[in-house]
């Protein structure tokens, strides 16, 4: 067991299984680039402040360059043993440069080192889950175009309601993700703050400049408060509320995956390569990667309610409960990721059955609004013409007819105003074309939202 950085008040060590239940290097490890980056800068500004000399800073930085290379080059593993990353690094410096070494943590603690490191790694996480969530966009938006005037049923209740076009469907999960990829970036300039400074809880009673360290490290200012800067996680809840709702969007989106791969609508059929067979029936195939990003948004949402629990009765400033937003942050973006790399690839390759799509869209009397409409243009009230409309459609219903084969006399038994020019009115490439209102489903509609979402996508 490597010695403890707060070893010195103690006079024995730490159980086995005390310490198995403290450390965090299990899963802190992965920080080790923002923990090494962090204090190069931490080491320059000591220097820059005349804390320490700069051939002293020189040598910590050097050091610490080379244990990153080292590590990154597989030659210098990072000790399970030790408690945590922050004290591998210290560890590994000390027996590289000597006593030197000893110095880096002048004016720092761990619980402004592992503020720092943590805002950091989510800053990068973040930056790449908007790449892919940009990506999943612009996807959205090529196959939108190309079945821009692809007709099928639009639900609602899961019950057919009007006739839309797939890249009015499609657009509608562009706009959210388009949205997801806001309130990441969002989430992102509110934890742009440097923590580092704030040192345990008070700040340092040494001639620290935190300008420096903020502006080295990228950040756009130094944290205002010292306790706030330890001791909240407002910015992992944040985050992983943004993850959730990206999440709850893959996962609608994976329902209707699912339902439209069934053979009861074939409206789509998965590429091979994003579906799974069966161990026992030969002619199965099935939609795993949407039934496993619909199932994982319930592990994303897990760790939010993790995170705000662990937040919900510490009094300032740093407690231990606080080693927990790690696990579940970390988690939330490794799963948000991966189901975004799987999940656009499975969209852009599956095959859309327009015909299929079409003749759902012919069934279900999905016009009738538009033959409501129709009365409306002839001078009728709206109440009326829906109560005509509906009369209508149960008499086709009871005479199996659908609104496109029933004869110019079975309408005028519920009104006289309707005429040949009906069947025009409820034609199905009709009703789509004449939603032309904005943000509407005609294809024009369509074209215009694709380049909307195009050209906001540039400024994300």
């Amino acid at each position: 067991m490597s010695e403890k950085l707060w070893a010195g008040r103690f006079s024995k060590a730490l159980s086995e299984e005390a310490n198995d239940y403290n450390a965090s290097i299990r899963f802190d490890q992965r920080m080790y680039r923002e923990d090494l980056t962090g204090s190069m800068a931490h080491a320059e500004m000591l220097a820059a402040t005349g804390i320490i000399s700069p051939e002293e800073a020189d040598s910590i930085v050097s050091g610490l360059k080379g244990i990153l290379e080292d590590i990154e080059s597989g030659k210098t593993p990072i000790d399970p043993a030790c408690e945590d990353i922050h004290s591998f690094a210290e560890q590994e410096l000390t027996r590289r440069i000597g006593d030197t070494g000893k110095k880096l943590h002048t004016a720092r603690s761990r619980n402004d080192q592992v503020a720092l490191d943590l805002r950091l790694t989510l800053r990068s996480m973040t930056e790449e889950t908007v790449l892919l969530l940009k990506d999943a966009v612009n996807m959205l938006c090529e196959k939108a175009k190309a079945y821009s005037d692809a007709i099928m049923p639009g639900y609602t209740h899961l019950q057919r309601a009007q006739p839309i076009t797939l890249g009015q469907h499609l657009m509608a999960y562009a706009q959210m993700l388009l949205r997801d990829i806001g309130r990441l970036n969002d989430a992102k300039k509110r934890m742009n703050v440097c923590p580092l400074g704030s040192g345990a809880l008070a700040g340092t009673t040494f001639p620290i400049d935190r300008h420096m360290t903020a502006r080295a490290l990228g950040f756009d200012a130094p944290c205002e408060n010292s306790l706030d800067g330890v001791s909240d996680r407002d910015f992992c809840v944040e985050l992983n509320a943004a993850l959730s709702l990206i999440m709850t969007h893959l996962s609608r989106f994976s329902e209707e995956i699912i339902l439209w791969s069934s053979w009861e609508f074939k409206f789509i059929e998965l590429d091979d390569a994003y579906s799974t067979g069966s161990s026992i029936m030969p002619q199965k195939k099935n939609p795993d990667i949407a039934e496993l990003t619909r199932g994982k948004s319930g592990r994303v949402n897990g760790n939010l309610i993790t995170l705000l629990t662990m937040l919900k009765g510490l009094p300032l400033a740093y407690n231990k409960d606080m080693q927990e937003d790690k696990e579940a942050i970390f988690d939330s973006f490794d799963t948000v990721k991966m189901a975004l790399g799987v999940f656009s690839p499975m969209l852009d390759t599956m095959r859309v059955n327009k015909e299929r799509m079409r003749k759902a869209a012919l069934e279900g009397f999905i016009n009738a609004t538009d033959c409501a409409d129709y009365l409306v243009g002839k001078g009728l009230p709206f109440r009326s013409a829906y109560k005509a409309v509906g009369a209508l459609v149960a008499y086709c219903i009871e005479n199996g007819k659908t609104l496109e084969s029933a004869d110019l006399s079975d309408y005028k038994r519920f009104s006289e105003l309707f005429d040949t020019d009906v069947y025009a009115a409820i034609d199905l490439d009709a009703c789509v074309e004449r939603r032309a209102c904005f943000g509407a489903t005609s294809p024009k509609q369509v074209l215009r939202q694709i380049e909307a979402v195009s050209e906001q996508l540039k400024n994300a």
